[in-house]
């Protein structure tokens, strides 16, 4: 770790492989560029706006406070066994000083990132902005043509799904120097999140890739809340620049603005950053290994553990002990090692009627006391159901969604309103459920009181935890608007589950969110898995499988794989590579299949336990490209260090073939299929260059898993 002096005109901070370039000049803010690039483009560093400036602007890049701050100083160190470097700005005007805080990974071209901005005069000054981030990553070598931006949409059911576009287009109109103000954009593209669930529509991971060098930057926003990106079209800069700006909340999207008083400080929400010079896969196999750095990865979930669930296609939200019972022997004899009863298990009031699109489950509106249902479990209780999980081998769930409380539910009545997140006097509430306030000292000991007497009582190992609804823009009680109420919510629940975590090291965490609609890294960080989506259609899910590693850790993508008998062999083996792909998630009616059925569910589960760790150290590659929603064919290839494995789905005809690209290879490469074994292979060609021909020879839906060599 480096930073060279400022006499220079620049600090340099070389950590690892990661080395920036940060301004110190006294005529200008601090902005930082990559070696080979502009020193001369003056994006600044921290975008900062402060009530009363530029309210009518639509892009927050060279806002009026962040152009006025001054470089004061920089300090350099270790941190968490990589680097750390500050750098610190002033602004004369309002007295404030912001600090930018950079964190680097060994042998890695990426950091983490976050600023915090102090007041230290005698007066009041209201931020209602403040980047994480902001400055030209990458410039474009030969005009508009050569930046391509790759970005996401998180739709419920259609979760990640990523698209290219050319950054700068025909869409953009032409400009010439003199028809520009100054200091303005041109034009650009956005990608903003509102409430409490951050990956609902945008998702906040983008890359943005030179196609004519190879050079490229990914990036994530790393909060469990409202946020902001932005590529803004630089005017006076060479053809095709782009500034990137991160934001947390801000008050234009999300009614965020926060008064600091004399001596207050405030911190932005984290962000990621990562380099390649191999395009857009280079970018996030470094993201990828970033990710892996930062995360607290516990104990109780290595290797992966192999979980059962109930719910999708299967119960669908309606247990009952007789409906479980023959679940849990044919989910242990798979060789599941978790089995986790999914939402319904509390419910005493009804036992037939499940959700529907058009028509929640009766107990909708009444969760929020999580005590098992007598009606649903006599003869022992749920005591009984979870025996029979130990007895066959596997450690016991349950789902909750433990932010709710139904409008209906005793606990609504039972808590008092400080416990629950208000807005102009009402407690705030969205399709029948209030939300609990997680600042509330009443709200986490109701919740630590609730997880105490799962665990402890009925020892469950593993929480499934859901959240289906939003609270909207946030509270105006304790709070100077409803943006920052929200943002402190969202804080207070990071820092409850941290504890919860401490308290329970032994118990797994799965993050879901009516599928990945909350699939952000300031979860992930937190939580061994994510459900990937509650999509119920087989044929469609690997399309999400596929993408998911953009967004999130190969080995954190719950991918559901749910055979059932009446499936034929080739689909049972299709949601079954889903599945293998990531993070296997078991569900489907085992106990009802055949035993030549059974066998090729059992064969995926032990192929899983074979490569789950080599997932866990995997960077992910796309060798038929990006995955498409309707592509007739889909590919994920996971690299580690020590296996190469490919996923491949087919959802045409029997005479397809189509051609995947492996990378680049100095000569043929071997495919050994590793699942299913059982039926009749594909035909495949390989060539030079790692360039393989595969030729189902049956009409879709069908999948393999092969071994690259």
């Amino acid at each position: 770790m480096t930073a060279s002096d400022v006499s220079s005109g620049y600090v340099e901070w070389a950590a690892g492989t990661c080395t920036l370039h940060f301004t110190t000049e006294d005529s200008r803010p601090v902005s930082v560029f990559r070696s080979g690039g502009s020193r001369d483009l003056e994006l600044p560093l921290v975008e900062l706006v402060l009530a009363g400036d530029s309210p009518a602007r639509a892009k927050f890049v060279r806002t009026t406070a962040g152009q006025r701050l001054r470089y004061r100083d920089h300090r350099v160190g270790p941190s968490e066994d990589g680097a750390k470097l500050e750098i610190e700005q002033i602004d004369a005007e309002s007295g404030l000083v912001v600090v930018s805080h950079l964190q680097s990974a060994p042998h890695l071209d990426a950091f983490r990132t976050w600023t915090t901005v102090v007041n230290p005069g005698p007066r009041t000054v209201v931020v209602q902005a403040l980047s994480t981030f902001a400055g030209v990553p990458i410039a474009a070598a030969d005009g508009d043509a050569d930046l391509a931006l790759y970005s996401g949409s998180g739709a419920s059911l259609h979760e990640n799904r990523w698209t290219r576009r050319q950054l700068w287009d025909d869409s953009d109109h032409e400009f010439t120097p003199a028809s520009y103000v100054p200091g303005e954009t041109v034009s650009g593209y956005e990608a903003v999140s509102t409430s409490s669930r951050s990956t609902q529509l945008n998702l906040p991971t983008g890359v943005l890739v030179n196609s004519l060098t190879g050079e490229s930057v990914a990036w994530q926003l790393e909060h469990n809340g409202a946020w902001r990106w932005e590529l803004d079209r630089l005017g006076e800069a060479p053809a095709g620049t782009a500034g990137l700006v991160l934001l947390g909340p801000e008050k234009r999207d999300h009614e965020w603005e926060l008064p600091l008083e004399p001596g207050d400080q405030f911190r932005s929400v984290h962000a990621s950053l990562a380099f390649s010079r191999d395009g857009f896969e280079g970018a996030i196999a470094i993201l990828t290994r970033h990710r892996r750095w930062l995360r607290r990865v516990t104990a109780a979930d290595q290797p992966p553990a192999l979980i059962f669930n109930d719910y999708m296609t299967t119960l669908n939200g309606d247990p009952t002990t007789a409906r479980l019972l023959p679940l849990i022997a044919a989910a242990g004899r798979a060789g599941a090692e978790y089995f986790c009863i999914d939402a319904g298990w509390y419910d005493d009031d009804n036992v037939t009627r499940v959700a529907t699109l058009d028509s929640p489950p009766v107990w909708w509106d009444t969760v929020g006391e999580w005590l098992p249902s007598a009606h649903r479990f006599p003869n022992g209780g749920i005591e009984r159901v979870m025996t029979a999980i130990k007895a066959a081998g596997m450690q016991p769930g349950l789902w909750l969604e433990p932010e709710v409380v139904g409008i209906n539910s005793p606990t609504a009545s039972r808590l008092p309103d400080e416990a629950f997140l208000r807005l102009g006097g009402q407690r705030v509430v969205d399709n029948g459920r209030y939300f609990l306030d997680l600042r509330s000292p009443v709200a986490r000991a109701y919740l630590d009181a609730t997880f105490d007497r799962l665990i402890r009582g009925l020892r469950v190992q593993y929480f499934k935890l859901d959240f289906n609804v939003q609270p909207g823009p946030g509270t105006d009680v304790d709070a100077p608007s409803v943006g920052a109420g929200l943002l402190a919510h969202h804080r207070a629940y990071l820092a409850w589950f941290t504890a919860l975590r401490s308290r329970h090291p032994s118990v797994l965490f799965e993050n879901c969110s009516g599928g990945a609609m909350r699939a952000d890294f300031g979860m992930l960080e937190h939580f061994d898995l994510q459900s990937t989506s509650d999509n119920e259609n087989y044929r469609e899910y690997p399309a999400i499988a596929a993408g998911a590693p953009v967004q999130l850790l190969p080995e954190q993508a719950g991918n559901w794989a749910y055979p059932q008998a009446w499936m034929d062999d080739e689909s049972i083996a299709y949601t079954m590579v889903t599945g293998l792909s990531g993070r296997l998630y078991l569900s489907g009616f085992l106990d009802r299949m055949s035993a030549p059925q059974f066998g090729l569910v059992a064969d995926a589960v032990a192929l899983f336990k074979r490569i789950r760790g080599s997932t866990a150290r995997s960077v992910p590659r796309w060798p038929a490209g990006l995955p498409a929603w309707d592509a007739i064919h889909l590919a994920l290839q996971l690299n580690s260090p020590e296996h190469r494995y490919l996923f491949v789905w087919h959802r045409g005809g029997a005479t397809d073939t189509f051609e995947l690209d492996l990378g680049r290879e100095p000569g043929s490469v071997d495919l050994i299929e590793r699942y299913p074994l059982r039926l009749r292979p594909w035909s495949l060609q390989t060539a030079p260059g790692g360039v393989a021909r595969a030729t189902p020879g049956q009409p879709g839906p069908s999948a393999r898993v092969y071994e690259i060599r």
